[in-house]
């Protein structure tokens, strides 16, 4: 809705666990609608998480992702970075997870020229889709 101030994520959100929901509780707190740009198959297959990965495909992450109520609009995008989709959206607020720092933020630049705001959020210790994947081939 016009005025609303909105909030840009992405990610692969391979295997929606704690982490995540607790991480995009946070962005959408920030912000009156959260937009996830979301990595096609393609896209995360380029990142070198391995030949597995994704273990879901895009359509169904999407599904996933689109029936949390905080989320407003999931985006897929096949390209390496979501660079072109932050400059579609105009995010009022950008942000990716501890992992990357602010300045390293795919867009930041873009989302600061036009006076948003780029957070990096605190990770919840011990969630990850790839530390769950290795926990799960362990057995």
């Amino acid at each position: 809705m016009k005025g609303d101030r909105i909030v840009f994520t992405n990610g692969c959100f391979d295997i929606l666990h704690r982490g995540h929901v607790e991480y995009l509780q946070e962005a959408a707190a920030l912000g009156d609608r959260l937009v996830i740009g979301l990595n096609s198959d393609a896209s995360v297959g380029r990142q070198g998480k391995g030949p597995d990965r994704p273990l879901n495909d895009e359509r169904s992450r999407a599904k996933v992702l689109a029936a949390l109520r905080l989320v407003d609009a999931v985006v897929i995008f096949e390209e390496d970075t979501p660079l072109a989709l932050i400059q579609a959206v105009a995010p009022d607020v950008l942000v990716k997870g501890g992992d990357w720092s602010e300045d390293a933020i795919v867009g930041a630049p873009a989302v600061r020229e036009r006076g948003g705001e780029v957070r990096s959020l605190k990770l919840v210790e011990g969630f990850s889709t790839t530390a769950l994947v290795e926990k799960i081939r362990r057995g």
